[in-house]
């Protein structure tokens, strides 16, 4: 797997090369999803620090996010970010990247896509009900 060759670039990496990541490599999972999303389920061990909130307005970015985020983490940490389904890590992978954090992979799918996969077997809801918890699910 290739390293980021400058600040901005944003390195994705599927479900299956993420868990490897967090497995044997020693990458932490950081999950920006709101937290009554990640409260619903998520992946095992991960932190989860919410990019954006859900507000009456509409959604709305957590000013809070790289205090929060530098709180938890060090710059040098190695990072998978997910969301639900890709963009919101995204946004987060940039704004890390940006305030140089360096050792950032953007989970590509988010978590659809690990339930989607098989990869929430451990967990103790049912994947059917796990699915239909994500957000873009009918």
């Amino acid at each position: 797997m290739d390293a980021p060759k400058s600040s901005g670039e944003i390195v994705t990496v599927d479900v299956h090369a993420a868990k490897d990541l967090l497995h044997s490599s020693g990458f932490r999972y950081l999950d920006v999803r709101t937290n009554e999303e990640f409260n619903k389920s998520h992946v095992e061990n991960a932190v989860n620090v919410p990019y954006m909130f859900i507000t009456p307005e509409g959604k709305v970015k957590n000013p809070e996010f790289l205090d929060q985020i530098s709180s938890l983490c060090s710059k040098d940490d190695q990072l998978v970010v997910g969301c639900n389904s890709g963009g919101r890590s995204l946004r987060a992978c940039a704004d890390l990247l940006e305030a140089g954090y360096v050792n950032i992979r953007n989970m590509g799918g988010g978590y659809s896509a690990w339930v989607d996969n098989g990869l929430a077997a451990g967990n103790d809801k049912p994947t059917d009900e796990m699915k239909t918890a994500c957000k873009f699910r009918p």
